[in-house]
């Protein structure tokens, strides 16, 4: 064994020790004791400023970064902290990305742990609001970029740039104008973050990028208040049933989308080998995979990591509560397109010409009342850029075992700031798993996925401090 692989050993050893002695549990303790609930701004605006000015700036200090916090160029929302270490212009600059917001507490529906704001350990399982998305996830990457500089003497071998936002919840409102207008502070060669799950708790795994979400209503209103439906029933139109027979001219019975603008673009060769072997694991408390349902020809990998989606979130007509005997006037149902990079623009007004085509002009594509379309935009690196693959191989060397390249995660994240604004490679190594509760009561972080991930990290971060990088970063 030579000294560098020592080395490297060394600092994945340093590491674990910082896991298995109680620092990592009593750090993300402190973290998920701020009630930092972005989805209740403005009330929880200086929470989100203290998260920052009280726990990440002096934790990045330790480390030895320089701390610059922005306000938020969209009045209200949560601010963004930039941690930067420069070792050398020459050498490459690695951006790192957390968020420390969390969605509301819900305290009162905690049946495990000591509800949101205190964690407690039940097993392998941590609880606490944040412990998997995404204070632990980002305290992991801290922790490992700790371990190799204490490794190398104080020294990364690269530099580091750490961007934690407080608005990733309420869907990252401003980040992207804050990051255009500050280009040269967030420059980097390459983004490598954590947020989401592996595919299977024991897997490591990659993502390069992220699906992109739209939220819309498809309203039919055909009238002004409810008519008896004795008197009236068969003489003026329902527009529950009108609405209904429109859903079902978008997408088909077993999940399969009907409209050819809504559609995926064909799915590249190096993204279909990639998701080969990759199997959807919902853990012991997560739904089983219906195999009848989405599109067809597609295994379910592909299917929610390769392939778009047509959902119906809500669907309302009449009273559903306290149902009347009456034709109600209006039907609404709540909808979102899931959508891969590569997907046709103006998928809305194309949606709406379906409709109008089939014979549904009654039935009208609007945002929903009193919020935006919650748009993310879909992005992707693609499987074989070098640093997917030089990533791809450090977490093998590092597990022994083959991790799973998934194209974009299901979900969906503000990558295209790093993408399209920044111009960077993005590759996401995620730390949970598919059933810690993210965003329901409950939320926790398996203890051997966290304590597997800080060894992963660490060995990355190892790897990139050797200096056999893709490529050498320009001055940033």
């Amino acid at each position: 064994m030579t000294d560098a692989s020592k080395s490297r050993a060394g600092a994945m050893s340093r590491a674990r020790a910082y896991f298995e002695s109680g620092s990592f549990e009593a750090d993300l303790a402190r973290r998920v004791a701020y009630r930092t609930e972005s989805q209740l701004l403005p009330a929880s605006l200086a929470e989100l400023h203290r998260y920052l000015d009280a726990e990440m700036a002096p934790a990045f200090h330790r480390l030895g970064f320089t701390v610059r916090i922005f306000e938020n160029p969209m009045a209200g929302q949560g601010p963004v902290l930039l941690a930067t270490r420069i070792e050398d212009a020459k050498l490459p600059t690695v951006l790192g990305y957390g968020h420390g917001d969390v969605v509301r507490g819900l305290e009162d529906q905690w049946t495990k742990g000591k509800g949101p704001w205190i964690t407690a350990r039940d097993g392998d399982r941590l609880y606490g609001r944040g412990t998997a998305d995404n204070k632990g996830q980002h305290t992991i990457n801290m922790a490992a970029l700790d371990a190799v500089r204490a490794e190398r003497g104080g020294h990364l071998g690269f530099n580091a740039k750490f961007i934690i936002e407080m608005g990733e919840e309420a869907g990252s409102k401003g980040l992207a104008e804050l990051v255009a207008a500050h280009r040269t502070a967030f420059a980097a060669d390459v983004l490598i973050a954590s947020d989401g799950p592996r595919v299977k708790p024991e897997r490591p795994t990659m993502t390069l990028g992220c699906r992109g979400a739209i939220n819309f209503d498809l309203v039919c209103d055909l009238r002004e208040g409810g008519h008896h439906s004795g008197n009236w029933g068969g003489l003026i139109a329902n527009p529950g049933v009108i609405l209904a027979h429109a859903l079902s001219s978008i997408v088909g019975p077993r999940g399969e989308l009907l409209v050819p603008a809504l559609a995926a673009p064909p799915m590249s060769k190096a993204a279909k080998e990639c998701l080969a072997d990759v199997e959807i694991d919902g853990g012991e408390e997560g739904p089983r995979v219906d195999e009848w349902w989405g599109e067809p020809g597609l295994s379910p990998a592909e299917r929610v990591h390769a392939s778009n989606v047509f959902n119906v979130l809500a669907f309302t007509t009449g009273t559903p509560g306290r149902p009347v005997n009456a034709i109600p006037p209006k039907a609404v149902a709540n909808c979102q397109l899931r959508f891969v990079a590569g997907t046709e623009a103006g998928v809305l007004p194309a949606l709406q010409a379906h409709l109008d085509a089939m014979g549904f002009d009654r039935v009208k594509v609007m945002p929903p009342p009193g919020m935006n379309d919650g748009r993310f935009a879909a992005t992707q690196t693609e499987p074989d850029h070098p640093w997917a693959q030089f990533v791809c191989q450090s977490l093998q060397r590092s597990a022994n075992a083959k991790p799973a390249m998934l194209p974009a995660t299901g979900g969906s994240i503000c990558n295209d700031v790093f993408t399209d604004v920044l111009g960077m490679p993005t590759i996401w190594v995620p730390h949970s798993y598919t059933s810690c509760s993210q965003h329901a009561p409950n939320e926790h972080i398996l203890m051997p996925v966290a304590r597997s991930a800080i060894a992963l990290m660490t060995g990355l971060y190892w790897d990139i401090g050797e200096g056999k990088v893709p490529r050498k970063a320009a001055s940033h």
